[in-house]
């Protein structure tokens, strides 16, 4: 099967993004925290683990405001620049919110009925095959719960968290799913704390939260279509946030109903990552790049590291040790 890759990225130093960008004041509650736009320039690394490790996708579409790392060759027939107003209606416009971007991958033209979502701090460090991803033309993944928890450092993502489980109550029973597809929830090979969580949330006859690993996403180009079709009523507004806010619905919504449908394979995706969140301080986080002990390294910003220059620098040098070469997808 032909299977694409979506990436979003943003230079969130770009002199016109931040002219336009100060042009709208986000609410007191939205979360517009400088990591979320911060660049680590490592992307680079990220084109030559997919050149070297994953060879077989078929098309990366590269989903931007507008500009591209200089270093781009845009002309490599691999590359689909993909603009936010090539895939979202004009009057949303402009966003700088990913999470509302993540709801109209389906309008992504020549995009691939399979298709995996990596978020640019997804990188892959070691040999990736389809199978990773998808077999028998379902996506891989693993179906968990998890109670959404009230985080106060981050009530956003709580409160979106929160919205993607109302809106899969609309549409799905709990207690009769896990009836319908049990191996779905008690695959022989899941961690054996999400045995636990599931078991324990058949106490509970009302969806408290789902557990999605945060990495690389397999989707179905029809569950975008599908969820759109009975919700898009709904998405009009919850997709439509110009700042990422609590009112925001985000991609694990597509992804958690394609679960629910039964239309996945159940695979520890665990297995697949290595998660780290970025500080000053990135020696486990190097020595799994260096060593490439995942297939692919998870590097979260949550905005811990202050020293930015010295951890860009460590971090360069680790993903040079792994990839030393140019790839094609640089001029």
């Amino acid at each position: 099967m032909d299977i694409d890759f979506v990436i979003m990225w943003v230079d969130g130093s770009d002199p016109a993004w931040l002219a336009e960008k100060k042009k709208y004041t986000p609410t007191e509650e939205a979360d517009d925290r400088d990591e979320r736009y911060r660049d680590w320039n490592l992307l680079k690394y990220w084109f030559r683990g997919v050149e070297k490790y994953a060879p077989w996708v078929r098309k990366i579409h590269f989903v931007t405001w507008g500009h591209v790392p200089s270093w781009l060759d845009t002309d490599n027939p691999k590359i689909n620049i993909v603009r936010h107003e090539d895939i979202m209606p004009a009057e949303i416009l402009p966003v700088f919110n990913s999470v509302t971007i993540e709801c109209y991958f389906h309008n992504i033209k020549d995009l691939a009925e399979h298709f995996v979502f990596f978020n640019d701090d997804f990188f892959i460090i070691n040999k990736l095959n389809e199978k990773d991803f998808f077999r028998k033309g379902l996506p891989c993944d693993m179906l968990a719960f998890q109670p959404v928890v009230a985080n106060p450092s981050n009530p956003v993502m709580s409160k979106i968290f929160l919205n993607v489980s109302l809106v899969l109550s609309r549409h799905f029973d709990k207690r009769t799913e896990v009836k319908r597809h049990p191996g779905n929830y008690f695959h022989i090979g899941y961690p054996p704390l999400y045995f636990f969580y599931n078991l324990l949330e058949l106490f509970f006859d009302k969806y408290t939260g789902f557990y999605t690993v945060h990495g690389p996403s397999p989707f179905l180009k029809k569950t975008y279509e599908e969820v759109w079709e009975a919700e898009g009523e709904y998405l009009k507004t919850a997709a439509s946030g110009r700042f990422r806010s609590g009112n925001d619905v985000i991609q694990y919504l597509f992804r958690e109903w394609q679960k629910l449908k039964g239309n996945f394979v159940p695979v520890n995706v665990c297995r697949l990552i290595k998660y780290f969140e970025i500080d000053n301080d990135n020696k486990a986080l190097i020595k799994t790049i260096r060593g490439q002990k995942r297939k692919v390294v998870i590097i979260n910003d949550t905005g811990k590291a202050t020293d930015t220059e010295r951890v860009t620098r460590k971090l360069s040098e680790a993903f040079e040790s792994v990839f030393p070469q140019k790839s094609s997808f640089e001029k």
